[in-house]
């Protein structure tokens, strides 16, 4: 089992022109309890599944994945706990480290996030001009999360 380090930005401004690939992605949580989720992904060709432990610092948190076969996730998919989440992911590369644009739709649609991993809590990383407000640690901002409590359901 690996631990996953990563911080989430809103993104502010254009980023698409800049991404090196992107790939449609739908995925379904078929178990959230105590920070810990269960997740079914399908991303493109390949499917995935994903066992999450809880944050360990608001950065970090153990991550356990595993290729499954598409129609084993589409089976999967059945079982979600709430409405799969639907996006599109955007890889941006930016001064040694790529950027995962995530632009959600249906339910969460007009939210727009970016994740960078690193290799350490502390690692340094390059900020481009279109990453908005750090919301790493921020749990509205958990996939599980939009699942559950769409974005177009929050306050604004």
């Amino acid at each position: 089992m690996g631990i996953e380090i990563e911080r989430k930005f809103l993104v502010k401004g254009e980023y698409k022109s800049l991404a090196s690939s992107s790939s449609r992605i739908r995925q379904g949580y078929i178990s959230r309890q105590s920070g810990r989720t269960v997740r079914v992904r399908i991303r493109g060709e390949k499917a995935y599944i994903t066992i999450k432990g809880p944050s360990l610092d608001g950065i970090s948190r153990f991550e356990w994945e595993k290729e499954i076969p598409v129609q084993d996730a589409e089976d999967l998919m059945l079982l979600s706990t709430g409405p799969v989440i639907d996006k599109t992911r955007y890889l941006v590369p930016f001064e040694g480290h790529t950027f995962e644009v995530d632009e959600f739709h249906g339910d969460n649609e007009g939210l727009t996030m970016a994740e960078v991993e690193l290799g350490s809590p502390d690692e340094p990383f390059g900020r481009p001009e279109w990453l908005g407000e750090e919301v790493t640690g921020d749990k509205r901002y958990y996939n599980s999360n939009l699942s559950s409590n769409p974005f177009n359901t929050w306050e604004k």
